[in-house]
């Protein structure tokens, strides 16, 4: 009975396995302050902090976005899974849509033709509409605002967290690298001269390579992502707002205040 097992790199298994046992040795020693790290400099640093403010900030917006724009948590995990699984999201009438077929149909019973189930049923009508434009706010900031902030999380975002993953590998390896050559040349009694060994020596251009890619990386998505928040949510916000206050100024006030008055006289 023949078995195919599969083929492994038994030198690629202990090599990668020696390197990262190295890296945790280096992070543990460098946690007790037991041993030198090399520093990033002053301009990659400030990059990388915007990196991490950015982010922190992008999720508190979008999470808290979508708290406004769907208050039920449960409707937003099951918004969430649709979302995942790839399928229409369910539709929900809205409290101010409840509210409208409520009034509408308590006019319809009142009568039509009694003053007081007219002005039920233009304040469902009303209503309506700003269910209506609710659910066009929603639908638009989904579109406009939250989607492109959740795509630049999951796609800009999480590449700079990969990259400096990488890069904080090869600075791990160099520094590591640097205290094996000092351990040897203590070792040997020996003082180093003019510099490291070249093993030591390709480890700081991997790790420098490392540092520039990540410093234009993350530069040019600061600035995406600056530009993005600005020009994303403003045309929304305007269109939607204008056309919400234009329905609840121009006839929502004066229905209520029409209903009510009719309520109490009938009462």
């Amino acid at each position: 009975m023949n078995i195919n097992l599969p083929n492994f790199n038994v030198k690629n298994l202990v090599k990668e396995a020696g390197s990262t046992l190295s890296r945790v040795v280096q992070l543990t020693e460098e946690k007790l302050g037991t041993t030198e790290r090399t520093e990033y400099d002053n301009e990659f640093q400030n990059l990388a902090e915007r990196a991490d403010i950015t982010k922190t900030w992008t999720e508190k917006i979008v999470r808290d976005t979508e708290t406004v724009l769907i208050p039920n948590p449960q409707n937003r995990i099951e918004d969430f899974i649709f979302e995942k699984i790839e399928k229409s999201k369910p539709q929900r009438l809205s409290n101010l849509e409840h509210l409208a077929l409520g009034m509408i149909e308590a006019g319809g019973d009142f009568g039509q033709d009694l003053p007081y189930g007219q002005a039920l049923i233009k304040v469902g009508q009303a209503e309506q509409k700003l269910g209506q434009c609710e659910r066009d706010f929603i639908a638009s900031s989904g579109i406009c605002f939250t989607q492109p902030l959740r795509k630049f999380l999951e796609g800009e975002m999480k590449t700079i967290t990969k990259e400096r993953g990488i890069l904080e590998t090869k600075r791990l390896d160099l520094d590591a690298c640097k205290n094996r050559v000092k351990k040897a040349r203590s070792m040997l009694g020996q003082q180093a001269k003019d510099g490291v060994s070249p093993e030591a020596v390709l480890e700081q251009v991997l790790k420098d390579n490392e540092c520039v890619k990540n410093c234009l990386l993350v530069n040019h998505f600061a600035q995406y992502s600056l530009k993005m928040h600005i020009n994303t949510y403003r045309p929304n916000v305007t269109c939607v707002s204008h056309r919400r206050n234009s329905i609840v100024n121009q006839r929502l006030p004066k229905y209520y205040l029409r209903a009510l008055a009719l309520h109490r006289h009938l009462i």
